[in-house]
């Protein structure tokens, strides 16, 4: 019976023990942690960061942008971009746009969609100049592709500038001059003047 007491004795000073120096060695484990844990720098999580941000300041650019506007006789423009850069101030470059693609919807039902690989805007005559690979797919079955095109940026008035080759429902077409406006009678009207050639395919076949 004595040996029981003593046991249940040294197990309680035991248990007493153990609960004040678990706690302790805890707190001292959690100290060294702080004490000599790596110091969390932000800096470190995106080392491009500062490269990025500088080149952007130098550089300034939108990727993917997307512009939607109305022409002054009621066509809806919608324009989008890879990438476009902004303008230089106290000149005539108002910007420009890479891998451009263009909708142009008529109130008349009709539409065109132009792509280009650059747009330059030019500040005095609101208007924007296309090179690359110019295209002009209009709704009436036209597909067009040229050199270079000027595009006015407040209405409906797209000029070529330079030779155009095209293909539509009569055939194939070649001429110096592509125009896609609003025409004399006020409806919108896709022109080929200067040198016109028509290859007349019928849809058959010959």
């Amino acid at each position: 019976m004595m040996a029981l007491t003593r046991a249940d004795n040294l197990h309680s000073r035991l248990v007493f023990w153990l609960k004040i120096a678990l706690p302790l060695v805890a707190l001292a484990l959690l100290a060294t942690l702080f004490l000599f844990g790596r110091p969390i720098r932000p800096e470190d999580a995106i080392p491009y960061a500062s490269t990025d941000i500088t080149d952007r300041a130098k550089d300034p650019r939108v990727t993917e942008p997307v512009f939607a506007s109305m022409t002054s006789d009621g066509a809806a423009l919608t324009i989008t971009a890879a990438e476009a850069r902004p303008g230089v101030a106290g000149t005539d470059n108002a910007g420009l746009a890479k891998d451009m693609t263009a909708l142009m919807e008529m109130p008349d039902g009709s539409s065109a969609q132009v792509t280009a690989a650059l747009v330059q805007m030019d500040r005095p005559s609101q208007r924007a100049i296309l090179t690359g690979g110019v295209q002009v797919v209009t709704s009436n079955g036209y597909t067009a592709v040229m050199p270079e095109l000027s595009v006015d940026t407040t209405q409906t008035d797209l000029v070529s500038l330079g030779p155009v080759d095209a293909t539509g429902p009569l055939g194939k077409l070649h001429a110096q001059t592509l125009h896609l406006g609003v025409g004399a009678s006020g409806g919108y009207e896709l022109k080929f003047t200067g040198g016109v050639t028509l290859v007349y395919l019928p849809k058959g076949g010959l």
